[in-house]
C-alpha cells in the first residue's frame, strides 16, 4: 500500500467514531465493539486465514443493524462491496446449490460474488433461517475463510467482513418493557446460543445485542432524515422553516411497532414531497414554514 493510500485509510478509519454514531442512533453500547473489531481488521492484526471480523447482530427490526453495516461498508469499501444474502431464501439442502454451484463447473452466488471483489462486507440476514448444510458454509468461512465451489476451486474470503443479523429473542425483547438492558442482552445473547450452533456462535468475533429505540432516539433519526430532505429541497430552491409538532408528527407516521424506524425515511420523504408538491401544482413557492394539518393528517407549507 503506497503511502497516498495510507493515509486515505487511516483517515477513513478515525472518521468512524464520529460517523458511526451520527448515522446509528440510540446504540452507543455495541458501535465502539464493533469500530474497534474493524479498525484491527483494516490494520491486518486479524490472525492469517480468518475473516478480517466476524459479528452477529441480535435485537428487533429497524434499530439500526443492517443500517451499521450498510454505513460501515461504504466509508471502508464503497457501497458496491457489501453482498447480502437472505438466508431464509436458503432453507433448503437444494439451496446450497445457489451459493456454490448447482453442477461441475458453476461457482454459484459467492464464486460470483468473489469474482467481483476480494474485499468487503458478507452479509446475511436472518442467518438462523437457513438450513443447516448452508450454516456449514457459514462455518467454513468463520473457521478458515475459505470455501470451495463446484468448479473444484477454493476460495480465499480473507478479505471480508462476515456479517450476521438476527431477529432471535426479538419477541421477548419487545415485551420485556420493564427490564434492563443488561437483562435484556442477557437473554438475547442466550437465546441466540440456543438457536445456533455451539461451533458457530463460538467463532463469532462479536456478539451484539441492539437496542429498543426510545422515543427520544426515534425524534433524533426523524431529525436525521428530516435534515436531509430540507438540504435537498433547499438544492432546489425551496426552503423550509419547522413547527415543533412536525417532529412527533412524523415519528408517528415512520415508526412502526414491528419495523422500527425501517419506514422512516420514506415516509419523511412521501410526507414532505406531498406538501411540496401540492404549493407547486398550485403555482405558489414551496418555500415556507412546514406545519402539522391536524385535521387533514398531513403536513402542510404556510
Amino acid at each position: 500500500m503506497n503511502n497516498a493510500s495510507n493515509e486515505n485509510k487511516l483517515t477513513q478509519l478515525n472518521e468512524l467514531d464520529a460517523l458511526l454514531p451520527r448515522e446509528i442512533r440510540g446504540q452507543p453500547q455495541v458501535l465502539p465493539r464493533i469500530i474497534a473489531t474493524v479498525k484491527r481488521g483494516e490494520l491486518n492484526l486479524t490472525k492469517p486465514g480468518r475473516p478480517r471480523g466476524s459479528f452477529l447482530l441480535l435485537g428487533p427490526t429497524g434499530v439500526g443493524k443492517t443500517e451499521t453495516v450498510v454505513v460501515l461498508t461504504n466509508q471502508i469499501f464503497g457501497a458496491k462491496k457489501l453482498f447480502r444474502f437472505d438466508m431464509s431464501e436458503f432453507q433448503t439442502q437444494e439451496s446450497l446449490g445457489l451459493l456454490l454451484g448447482a453442477k461441475l463447473g458453476e461457482t454459484g452466488y459467492l464464486g460470483a460474488m468473489r469474482e467481483r471483489a476480494a474485499e468487503g462486507s458478507l452479509l446475511f440476514d436472518e442467518a438462523e433461517k437457513a438450513h443447516p448444510r448452508v450454516l456449514d458454509i457459514l462455518l467454513q468461512l468463520l473457521d478458515a475463510a475459505r470455501i470451495t465451489v463446484a468448479t473444484g476451486q477454493t476460495l480465499d474470503f480473507s478479505g471480508f467482513y462476515v456479517w450476521m443479523t438476527s431477529n432471535i429473542g426479538s419477541a421477548e425483547l419487545m415485551g420485556l418493557q420493564h427490564s434492563n438492558d443488561a437483562t435484556l442482552e442477557r437473554h438475547v445473547l442466550s437465546r441466540a446460543q440456543q438457536a445456533l450452533r455451539p461451533e458457530i456462535f463460538a467463532r463469532i468475533n462479536e456478539k451484539l445485542v441492539f437496542n429498543r429505540l426510545s422515543y427520544e432516539h426515534q425524534l433524533e433519526i426523524a431529525e436525521k432524515f428530516l435534515s436531509r430532505e430540507m438540504e435537498f429541497l433547499a438544492s432546489r430552491g425551496h426552503r423550509l422553516e419547522l413547527d415543533k409538532s412536525v417532529l412527533p408528527f412524523l415519528v408517528r407516521k415512520g415508526f412502526h411497532p414491528k419495523l422500527g424506524a425501517r419506514p422512516m425515511r420514506d415516509a419523511v420523504e412521501k410526507l414532505i414531497g406531498d406538501a411540496v408538491t401540492e404549493r407547486l401544482l398550485a403555482g405558489q413557492s414551496a418555500s415556507g414554514a412546514l406545519m402539522v394539518n391536524a385535521a387533514l393528517d398531513r403536513l402542510e407549507i404556510c
